[in-house]
């Protein structure tokens, strides 16, 4: 793989029977001669009773458990989970955690888990919350973290530590964690906060050598090749001159994952990603920290927009939940709801006019039942929004700014209504996103929460680094950072949980057959999928090349 120095690789091992591996990297990796200790969970009173405590090293899980009887035994992920021997010892370990990113439920909770899991099991005591998200990092905002510190704030919604999008400087943050003689760092946000931890680590560790060489003179910049985002590209055209490479390598020294700049510096440094997306959108993970929270809070702005519509003739209900380019929320929302008569989603497209359009199902539904509710996520139906709507720009975390579809859709379903002079129409609009988000979890995402946070601590005392930790088929696993961020989870709206909406809803697909056939040769065999899991991975392959 050319320009080796900051592309990121893959540890991929491989068995009998198609088993592979994909590995996440170890201190081993690249400092030799390490000191190893016992863990201290073998004297901990709490682990006393504990049959089996420790993980042993073998111990994988496999990403597709429904496989045919020839089947190979596929792409496989560490278990995570306590091991007999540490890399550090207790007095030695000086943490940090940062949140960055939108809010999400849970956050709070994941942050008081790995202070009393550092503190509790394995007798961590300098532990500092980084105020801001990244830029705290090197703006020097801290918070000294205990236990007494963090108890209570589950309860809370937010993040104590307070967060930010951007500020993403590769270079500024691991002088900072170099400073201040940090060597566990925890990092909770979505993709791109999981791609600005990925960076740090892969860079070979020669100190002495620039940080990056340039590409290839005369050439196109590739993504993987050049370690340049794919929405970076266009900024450079197809053959960039010298000009640009100086921009580039520039850009690059500052907007590398940290994990790359720590491994290339050679640092004892553990850097460990939990994954926090209230939509539900990371990959190859079964659900997010906060997810469980947000379709249960969208039950109560479903739930009064169908009190408001059944009250009152010809009542319309329209509710907008979180769902940027996923419409999990929406879609689990809708099924446990029971009362929504149409979920609109981004990987749905619909249209509004003509026959089998939405306006012509509204028309019939409300004829039938007098009222309805429709459910849409904020991604959904953006194409159908003016040019001069679309171009908004990103936020500072690269996220493309969308119009408010629902507002803009309350507004396109009352005009089509007074201009039809048929039906006179009550819609209700509401907007509970942000109330979502900002709640404190429910208990299932408590205990999701814990046993995350707890995972992430036991991988970076045995001295793993650069993984972010998800559980995968029901058990905790240690995943590569690139995994999680090459691509995102979206409903496949050709599996059987999309057709169960449908079915519940009884509202039309809104998909031609021929899109159909297109949809279901993109996404491979079905028995790729987990029963219900309803995300397509069928596409990735390992490093080295080998189908799955």
């Amino acid at each position: 793989m050319g320009s080796s120095e900051n592309a990121p690789t893959t540890k991929v091992s491989t068995g009998d029977a198609g088993y592979v591996l994909e590995d996440v990297p170890h201190f081993i990796d690249y400092i030799h001669d390490l000191p190893t200790y016992s863990n201290p969970l073998q004297t901990n009173p709490a682990y006393s009773v504990v049959k089996q405590y420790f993980v042993h090293e073998d111990d994988t899980v496999a990403q597709k458990i429904v496989v045919h009887k020839n089947s190979p035994r596929g792409t496989h992920f560490r278990r995570a989970g306590p091991r007999q021997k540490v890399y550090f010892e207790s007095d030695e370990v000086h943490a940090c955690i940062v949140t960055c990113g939108g809010l999400c439920p849970g956050l709070n909770t994941v942050i008081r888990e790995i202070v009393c899991g550092l503190n509790y099991m394995y007798g961590v005591t300098k532990i500092l919350g980084i105020d801001g998200g990244y830029r705290g990092f090197y703006s020097r905002n801290t918070i000294s973290l205990t236990p007494k510190v963090v108890n209570d704030i589950h309860k809370r919604g937010g993040t104590i530590l307070g967060t930010s999008r951007g500020g993403h400087d590769t270079l500024k943050i691991v002088d900072s964690i170099q400073d201040r003689g940090i060597n566990q760092v925890y990092i909770i946000g979505g993709d791109g906060t999981q791609k600005g931890a990925s960076v740090i680590f892969e860079c070979k560790q020669q100190k002495e050598k620039k940080m990056m060489d340039y590409p290839n003179k005369n050439q196109p910049l590739h993504p993987q090749r050049d370690g340049v985002p794919q929405q970076v590209l266009p900024t450079f055209g197809n053959a960039p001159n010298l000009d640009q490479l100086k921009h580039l390598k520039k850009w690059k020294e500052h907007n590398l994952h940290p994990e790359l700049e720590v491994r290339r510096r050679g640092l004892k440094v553990a850097v460990a990603g939990i994954p926090k997306t209230i939509d539900n959108d990371i990959p190859v993970i079964d659900k997010s920290f906060g997810f469980d929270t947000a379709v249960e809070e969208a039950q109560r702005a479903i739930n009064a927009a169908h009190v408001e519509a059944e009250s009152i003739e010809n009542g319309v209900g329209l509710v907008k939940l979180m769902g940027r380019y996923s419409g999990f929320i929406a879609m689990y929302a809708t099924l446990a709801s029971r009362d929504v008569d149409c979920c609109l989603i981004p990987e749905s497209p619909f249209y509004l006019e003509g026959k089998g359009g939405l306006f012509e199902y509204m028309e019939r539904r409300l004829k039938e039942n007098g009222h309805m509710v429709i459910v849409i996520a904020e991604g959904a139906g953006q194409e159908l929004l003016s040019e001069s709507l679309l171009s908004m720009g990103q936020d500072a975390s690269g996220n493309k700014l969308l119009q408010d579809v629902g507002l803009w859709m309350s507004h396109r379903i009352k005009d089509h209504f007074a201009k039809q002079d048929k039906i006179a129409i009550n819609l209700k609009y509401i907007d509970p996103t942000y109330m979502i988000r900002a709640i404190p979890s429910n208990a299932s995402d408590n205990v999701y929460c814990t046993l995350l946070a707890q995972s992430a601590v036991h991988g970076a005392m045995a001295g793993y680094t650069g993984f972010t930790i998800g559980l995968v088929n029901g058990r905790h696993t240690y995943i590569p950072f690139n995994r999680i961020t090459e691509r995102q989870n979206k409903v496949v709206i050709t599996d059987r949980m999309w057709a169960r909406l449908l079915s519940s809803t009884n509202q039309p697909s809104f998909v031609a057959p021929k899109d159909v056939a297109e949809a279901k040769k993109e996404e491979g065999p079905a028995t790729g999928l987990l029963e219900g899991d309803n995300s397509i991975d069928n596409n990735h392959k390992p490093v080295d090349g080998k189908a799955k």
